[in-house]
């Protein structure tokens, strides 16, 4: 299988989504994922839910790519759809395959580069080089980028291989998953960042606030109840275990964060370990990864690619939440 050369940031400098990649909207810029195909059980699609027909790409650096991977473990569909990890790090290139630990050659198509199966769904194609990406074996193009419609397409079809008891968006708790959801998105899921980016004093109050006003309405929310909604795991878990587990080894240093770390938020940190101690987090969550990912490539031009040391968690020590459902 053919692979990557060694990330060069001399050589080709640090990656950036081209300018058409974007979509302004008044002083806010917002990302386009223009592959947006669905996956259907019922065949209303050209892409029918078939076993061994798709292969996920993914990066463990990316929060939005672990989400799908969770859901895939929870569902007992990691034979049915099989996956793949990018290296963690990118140059100019975009994501890239290479052998390491957590990541390793295309196992699929034997491209050096993501952005080969891009071009190989589009030979114009000129945007944003996105994990997670969908592969369809038998049309031998991607399927979607699109990660949110993706996502739910990955937790809610293949029903017929699927684990029937897992049921991660539930009909009738739909409202609430989408109201946590959004808080979870617009308070937590660009908090790093928002705060980066923060120029004065009273912007950056105002950031951090939002975000500590959020973890502290979450953890009382899971001072007597083990999961977000009702008596399951929902997407809404999947969603906040992945901003929470990146919270103290991102969030904390990167958006300089420091008020509270997730480990003093004492229903949140035993909720989050509850969550990591199942194999589908577990299995899912490089720490390794996400610290290199982000401060390698997604901050590292403001951090000079400086990977911050972080105290010591043990995400192993026993939760006590097993009274609570």
């Amino acid at each position: 299988m053919t692979v990557a050369t060694p990330v060069d940031f001399d050589a080709y400098g640090d990656y950036a989504p081209p300018p058409g990649a974007y979509v302004q909207q008044g002083n806010i810029a917002t990302l386009v994922y223009p592959i947006e195909g669905r996956v259907a059980d019922d065949g209303s699609t050209p892409f029918r839910a078939e076993a061994g027909r798709y292969h996920l790409y993914y990066s463990h650096y990316c929060p939005w790519a672990q989400r799908p991977m969770i859901a895939l473990k929870l569902r007992g569909l990691d034979d049915v759809i099989t996956s793949s990890a990018v290296d963690p790090v990118r140059d100019g290139r975009g994501w890239a395959f290479r052998e390491g630990r957590g990541h390793e050659p295309d196992p699929v198509n034997g491209f050096p580069l993501l952005r080969d199966a891009y071009l190989a769904t589009d030979p114009t194609f000129d945007g944003h080089v996105s994990v997670p990406a969908l592969w369809d074996r038998a049309s031998n193009q991607l399927v979607s980028n699109h990660y949110t419609t993706m996502t739910i397409d990955l937790e809610t079809q293949f029903a017929e291989c699927a684990d029937p008891a897992v049921d991660l968006r539930p009909e009738t708790r739909h409202d609430e998953i989408h109201e946590l959801n959004t808080e979870i998105v617009r308070s937590l899921a660009t908090a790093a960042y928002a705060a980066m980016a923060v120029t004065t004093q009273a912007e950056y109050d105002a950031v951090s606030d939002r975000v500590f006003a959020a973890l502290d309405a979450f953890d009382r929310r899971l001072a007597e109840r083990r999961f977000l909604v009702g008596d399951a795991i929902t997407d809404a878990d999947l969603l906040l275990y992945v901003q929470l587990v990146r919270f103290d080894l991102v969030a904390v240093p990167l958006g300089r964060l420091t008020r509270k770390r997730l480990v003093d938020h004492p229903h949140l940190w035993a909720y989050a370990r509850d969550l990591y101690q199942r194999p589908a987090f577990r299995d899912t969550t490089d720490f390794d990864h996400i610290a290199r990912g982000t401060f390698g490539t997604g901050a590292g031009i403001r951090t000079h690619r400086i990977v911050p040391a972080t105290p010591h968690a043990d995400w192993d020590a026993p939760h006590g939440r097993d009274a609570l459902g």
